[in-house]
């Protein structure tokens, strides 16, 4: 069986975050012996939903945490049973699956106790009096079952039996006296007590080691409402047996019932196994069904999650519970960062314009041609990455990898460039808090905590009537995210240039890092269009300062 991976850009991804994800899953997948799957960790935007829907590709699949939960774990595939059933054959049914409890079901499949080795072995150590039959309601389909009997006349209108059970081994004149109506007798082949039971009317009467009635004695039986059984067992074992057909709700576990849903992360769960002694817990689905059971063995074997990162390697960027999980690789574009490992792993850092450019790349080191498709949203991640070659962190690898990607996925660059452009850099509609979180980044500098946005547009005035609302959406989310500075930088694809927005207790470090003076907090800085190459590293050196 291959192991799962998931293949990951950061938060808030832009196009080659999403892009590069598919297509290195795809390159992992027809290479390698795991399953690759391609996640992302935030909403599509709108450029990079123009791209999947123009070369036709499904978004990869939404994920928040990489860190293990029950349903990650290889569970105990239990089948729930019913309340109904007898402790004879939940005994059964335990000693066959080779386990210590059985999650019980209700008419709608979903959980309403647990029946354990425990509760069986105890029925039998509690003293049950000899109405307990009644007390259980146990039916006749359960004594059937549990005495392996023959039916040889059945009283259809009563459901159960609510008499003493008595085993008639002693003289007629002693049963007389002991036997009432509505009674459970166990008795042999003797006639005489046979015909007592009936005469008292004995509700059921339970014939042992095989032994028959007369057609006399069945015709009287009938008459007076009694249902005769026949076992194969002898009188001792029978009397052993007969309270085994008690059904397990009687003696299962209902009360502070402790089980776990699928969603359930396990750090969480184990604190609660450390502070209870059960063998196994149930496991129940979203919906509320059983799913099976986990024991403690389940999380000494639990295995990570792994994952692959792509277009960043920095913790703030990447997936929720990275710390649980096991990183095999990451292929990125951007400076080293924060992002640790156990191992050595394959880590592939290039300055280039595009994560996707080294993802394609790849593709061609090893003589493998990408799918048209894929060809095609790697081209997409190129030409929004690098502008077009606009940015400064554009090379000429880009520019060769894109050309034979664009012969692959059969596209005129520059047209698909401006219309590309044209639908995803639109801010019409959108409020500040889309437009602040569509490409968010997170770095850390020792006590320092900077949010870094972007946003490109090819008519950047039209932002003018949200500058304001834009300026106190950034200034909350510094207070709530505990932000020194937040930065907000609106690039004009064709000025090439940005407007630079900036709030914080920090937010002179602007002025420092670019020789500039923020107005109203914001100041248009020619020729910075890259984040990456043009803002963090001018910023990075102003805060070491």
């Amino acid at each position: 069986m291959k192991d799962t991976v998931f293949v990951t850009g950061h938060k808030n991804p832009d196009s080659d975050s999403i892009c590069a994800a598919l297509a290195y899953a795809e390159f992992k997948n027809k290479t390698g012996t795991v399953d690759a799957i391609p996640v992302r960790l935030g909403d599509i935007n709108r450029e990079t939903n123009f791209i999947l829907n123009h070369f036709d590709v499904e978004p990869p699949m939404l994920i928040e945490t990489v860190k293990l939960q029950v349903k990650d774990m290889d569970i105990d595939k239990i089948t729930p049973v019913s309340p109904d059933i007898t402790l004879k054959m939940a005994w059964n049914l335990m000693r066959k699956q080779n386990v210590k409890s059985l999650p019980v079901i209700d008419d709608n499949e979903l959980l309403m106790g647990v029946v354990s080795v425990t509760n069986v072995t105890e029925s039998y150590m509690d003293v049950w009096d000899n109405t307990i039959l009644g007390k259980a309601s146990v039916t006749l389909e359960n004594i059937i079952d549990t005495l392996t009997a023959k039916p040889l006349s059945i009283e259809k209108s009563r459901k159960t039996y609510s008499g003493k059970i008595l085993v008639l081994s002693g003289s007629n004149d002693t049963a007389s006296k002991m036997l009432e109506e509505g009674d459970i007798a166990i008795c042999g082949d003797r006639i005489d007590s046979q015909e007592l039971c009936i005469d008292k009317k004995a509700a059921l009467i339970i014939v042992t080691t095989n032994n028959t009635m007369s057609d006399e004695l069945l015709e009287k039986a009938k008459e007076n409402g009694v249902t005769i059984l026949s076992t194969p067992y002898d009188t001792f074992t029978t009397a052993r047996l007969i309270t085994q057909a008690v059904p397990v709700r009687h003696v299962m576990g209902t009360d502070k019932l402790i089980y776990f849903s699928s969603e359930d992360f396990i750090e969480d769960i184990r604190g609660v196994m450390a502070e209870t002694r059960y063998r196994s817990y149930p496991v129940v689905s979203v919906e509320g069904k059983v799913a099976g059971t986990v024991s403690r063995y389940h999380l000494i074997s639990a295995k990570k999650k792994k994952v692959i990162l792509v277009d960043h390697n920095e913790r703030g960027q990447s997936v929720d519970g990275l710390e649980d999980a096991e990183i095999l690789e990451i292929i990125d574009h951007h400076r080293v960062a924060d992002v640790a490992t156990g191992t050595p792993i394959y880590f592939r850092n290039e300055p280039v314009g595009s994560t996707s450019t080294i993802v394609a790349n790849i593709f061609f080191e090893n003589g493998i041609r990408p799918s048209r498709k894929t060809a095609g949203i790697l081209c997409a991640a190129i030409i929004s990455d690098t502008l077009l070659f606009r940015s400064p962190t554009a090379t000429n690898v880009d520019r060769m990898t894109l050309e034979r990607l664009a012969m692959l996925a059969d596209i005129d660059v520059n047209s698909f460039a401006l219309e590309m452009f044209k639908y995803g850099t639109s801010l019409a509609g959108r409020s500040p808090d889309e437009i602040l979180n569509q490409d968010f980044k997170v770095f850390t500098y020792d006590d320092e905590k900077v949010g870094v946005a972007q946003v490109y547009s090819m008519d950047a005035d039209s932002i003018k009537d949200l500058k304001e609302p834009l300026i106190e959406a950034m200034e909350l989310k510094a207070r709530t995210g505990d932000f020194t500075m937040v930065v907000l930088i609106l690039t004009d694809i064709y000025k090439e240039g940005s407007e630079i927005i900036a709030v914080g207790k920090h937010k002179e470090l602007v002025n420092k890092a670019f020789n500039v003076e923020l107005v109203n907090n914001s100041v248009y800085i020619p020729g910075i269009l890259s984040r990456k190459k043009q803002v963090i590293p001018p910023l990075t050196a102003a805060i070491n300062r």
